[in-house]
């Protein structure tokens, strides 16, 4: 993989900080090559690690529960007090259930084109009511019943679309069996705890996974702090790394 430019990046962190990023369904923690350097040369401490039983992380597949999710996030946050957790996609799920863990443990919560869920809903009845994305009905079970795949021939307009064929090749490839269980399992959150950690909002305005009016309809019932727009597909993180992380640490 090439190294990701720093190119554009002027600001810097007013004081030491961390973001701990947290990747989508499918993803691991390969995603974030492009955008972690330019975190860095900010001054900031990144952390962005597989989630058990993607990427690399060889756990399996059927021990991993919305709440495991959440609480390998919570804790990792604990070893980081104030840290800023950004949650792609299905990981918005993870990051407000993991703030309802531990919310003193988390500065502020980042959606990242993410299921900004509220309480009782769950990503998968989400997805399905998204009619704007390509994801709920290109979605394959396994034999098993466990994990699922997403149909290959979607992928690329699913979340590639404005990202280079060298970037969509080594994406596509590295790609992991996705956990149902999690995707279907209602979101518990309350405002007391989950309600008093700060969110913002990345959107991104040519999404075909998590469409643009999905993502505008989430905040809506859920307000943000703050919300920032990129025009750009559902992965950003390759395709406008260096507009992303400007937006990063301006929050």
């Amino acid at each position: 993989m090439r190294a990701a430019s720093r190119a554009g990046i002027v600001a810097r962190v007013t004081r030491p900080s961390t973001f701990l990023l947290i990747h989508g369904a499918w993803h691991g923690a390969w995603c974030w090559h492009r955008l972690v350097p330019l975190l860095e040369a900010s001054g900031a401490r990144v952390i962005a690690p597989d989630l058990p039983s993607m990427g690399a992380d060889a756990t399996p597949p059927e021990s991993v529960t919305l709440d495991s999710w959440a609480r390998f996030v919570a804790g990792l946050a604990g070893q980081e007090p104030g840290c800023r957790v950004v949650g792609h996609s299905r990981a918005g799920a993870i990051i407000s259930r993991a703030a309802e863990l531990a919310p003193r443990s988390f500065g502020r919560l980042v959606y990242l084109s993410a299921y900004l869920l509220p309480a009782g809903d769950s990503v998968a009845a989400e997805a399905r009511r998204d009619t704007g994305s390509l994801i709920a009905a290109n979605m394959i079970a396994s034999r098993s019943g466990v994990t699922c795949a997403l149909r290959p021939e979607i992928l690329r307009e699913a979340f590639y679309a404005d990202c280079t064929d060298e970037d969509f090749a080594l994406a596509a490839a590295q790609l992991s069996p996705e956990p149902l269980k999690p995707l279907a399992t209602p979101l518990r959150i309350s405002d007391e705890a989950f309600g008093s950690v700060p969110r913002h909002y990345i959107e991104t305005t040519r999404d075909r996974a998590v469409s643009l009016e999905a993502q505008r309809r989430m905040q809506a019932a859920l307000p943000c702090v703050t919300t920032s727009t990129l025009d750009a597909g559902h992965s950003s993180f390759l395709s406008q790394p260096e507009a992303l992380a400007r937006i990063l640490i301006s929050i």
